[in-house]
């Protein structure tokens, strides 16, 4: 199951018998992510512009998930003593995929707070508690990708021969007061302007505190989102197009 997936670098991991329940009950769920799955790229350029909001990346993977039926939903869950309604809550979800045996609900955390991780998993943990899902769903950055992303970031000013921040304007990135200080204390100390942004950019934009596997398989070994059925998905290395991979020019030239 995922075999394209697990092929081609990505991490695929089941928790809690999410393997039977999926293979046997949900069979389409294989056929659905895989292609939008497998499609995905992240042209390097975008990882240094993105700037605020979602990424473009994670924007077309839900498109593509939207197309094909995982639309958001809102859940709500209310008790009564009665007939007179005692409590009510209501849970978000991204994407949810409804089929005749079950629902499946689906997160994507390309690059949020790791605190996000607790949300996903605590809403999953309640709404199959109460028989609202089947299963969740999480797609992440994988261990891989998360390592590499320094080396990426590096190779890009390189091959670009970026020396400045002024530079790196034209790519879209405008950094903060702090983050420009601290660009160029790092730079002043090292000599090397490209190793001080890649290391400052990194660890402030896919720093340890953000949603990559790690993080997440930590939560889910220590039983959080448990007994709820799971699959985690963590992206891989290959994903990000670098320079050396195809031609890259600046927005808008």
């Amino acid at each position: 199951m995922f075999q394209s997936l697990i092929d081609r670098g990505f991490q695929v991991e089941f928790h809690a018998h999410a393997a039977a329940i999926i293979g046997t009950d949900f069979p389409e769920v294989v056929a659905e992510l895989e292609p939008p799955l497998l499609e995905m790229s992240v042209p390097i350029a975008e990882l240094i512009g993105g700037g605020g909001g979602e990424a473009k990346a994670t924007q077309r993977l839900r498109h593509a998930l939207k197309d094909m039926g995982w639309d958001k939903a809102k859940f709500v869950v209310e008790k009564t003593i009665n007939g007179i309604r005692r409590e009510s809550t209501t849970h978000e979800m991204d994407h949810v995929r409804h089929y005749d045996r079950g629902t499946i609900a689906l997160e994507i955390e390309w690059n949020n707070k790791d605190p996000f991780y607790d949300r996903d998993l605590e809403n999953f943990k309640r709404l199959h508690a109460d028989g609202a899902i089947s299963a969740g769903i999480i797609v992440t950055r994988g261990r891989g990708l998360q390592e590499a992303l320094r080396g990426f970031v590096r190779g890009f000013v390189e091959w670009h021969g970026i020396d400045s921040i002024e530079q790196l304007a034209r790519w879209g990135y405008l950094p903060t007061a702090r983050q420009r200080r601290e660009i160029e204390r790092r730079a002043t100390r090292t000599q090397d302007f490209r190793a001080a942004f890649a290391d400052m950019f990194t660890q402030d934009k896919f720093g340890e505190a953000t949603t990559h596997w790690r993080k997440l398989e930590d939560r889910v070994h220590r039983g959080v989102g448990n007994p709820c059925p799971l699959l985690l998905i963590g992206l891989p290395a290959d994903i990000v197009r670098t320079p050396e991979r195809e031609d890259v020019t600046p927005p808008g030239t």
